[in-house]
């Protein structure tokens, strides 16, 4: 018998968020709130002269067609340069209207723009602002980028780079939990709301598993446990996480192991048998074995 699904909430229906935020981190946020029934609104400069392969003034839109496709489902798209009377008649058309204001400039260009929080807040007083920025304080005006936010907390390994952009999508995440803390603080307070989201501090958030010791080399997480690995196979790569003991004695007996102690888990003989033993199978025979034992684990080319 199949269970009924209950509706997915959408705590920002009703509410209007005017974006001028662009590349990833901005868009990103706002699909997502657009997703919790938010009416989403993007205001973007006008597309580069001579740029034939933008479709916008985002320069997500040149570089990754296929990723600012996805990222503006349903956002509604506008266009005017900021830098002109009628681009900033056109701006505050919208901001008479919106609940919440989102920005991606650096202090400075908000000023240059005639959007400082303080005009913003005497002018139409219940509206928020959500401002993405680098870095929070005296950094604020500093250059940077994810790469860079990675790097200064420690989450970039030899000369590889990161898988995706950890700071940016992190960042994305802390902007969508803002808009709905503006949200209800003006339904609380009567009044409109300013807050910063740091791309830096949102990397510093995902860098605290590293900070606190758990995904260091030889730590529990970073090597230490022979049963949360990545081991060959006969025809690929199997990440195992065999972490908890049952798990571990799950995978233990499957090798052949006595016992899945905390000792014995810990223990270089204790991986060397498991390696071995998974270097014979194939990927398809281990997800079968995981399967019906319970065991969590992944296999890859």
């Amino acid at each position: 018998m199949s269970l009924e699904k209950p509706p997915i909430p959408r705590p920002l229906k009703g509410v209007r968020i005017l974006s001028l935020a662009l590349n990833l981190p901005g868009p990103a946020g706002l699909l997502r709130c657009h997703k919790m029934g938010a009416a989403c609104v993007k205001l973007e400069p006008p597309a580069p002269l001579g740029a034939a392969s933008a479709v916008s003034g985002d320069p997500m839109s040149s570089y990754c067609p296929s990723a600012y496709a996805v990222l503006h489902q349903g956002i509604r798209i506008t266009v005017a340069d900021l830098k002109t009377s009628q681009g900033q008649k056109h701006l505050h058309h919208e901001l008479a209207k919106a609940d919440v204001l989102l920005t991606s400039f650096r202090p400075s260009a908000l000023l240059k723009l005639g959007l400082s929080w303080k005009d913003l807040h005497q002018q139409y007083p219940t509206l928020s602002q959500v401002a993405i920025i680098g870095s929070p304080g005296e950094r604020a005006e500093q250059a940077g980028h994810d790469l860079t936010y990675l790097a200064e907390n420690e989450l970039i390994t030899g000369l590889d780079l990161p898988a995706t952009l950890y700071a940016d999508m992190g960042g994305a995440l802390t902007t969508s939990e803002a808009v709905l803390k503006a949200v209800l603080h003006t339904r609380l307070q009567g009044q409109g709301a300013y807050l910063e989201v740091a791309l830096s501090e949102a990397a510093a958030f995902l860098a605290l598993p590293h900070d606190w010791g758990l995904t260091k080399p030889g730590s529990e997480l970073g090597g230490g446990h022979a049963g949360y690995q990545v081991y060959k196979c006969k025809d690929g790569r199997v990440v195992v996480a065999a972490l908890e003991p049952h798990f571990a004695a799950r995978l233990c007996a499957l090798v052949g192991l006595p016992n899945a102690s905390a000792e014995r888990m810990h223990d270089a003989a204790t991986r060397q048998s498991i390696g071995d033993w998974l270097s014979g199978k194939t990927r398809k025979a281990l997800e079968r074995l995981a399967a019906e034992n319970d065991i969590p684990l992944h296999t890859l080319p």
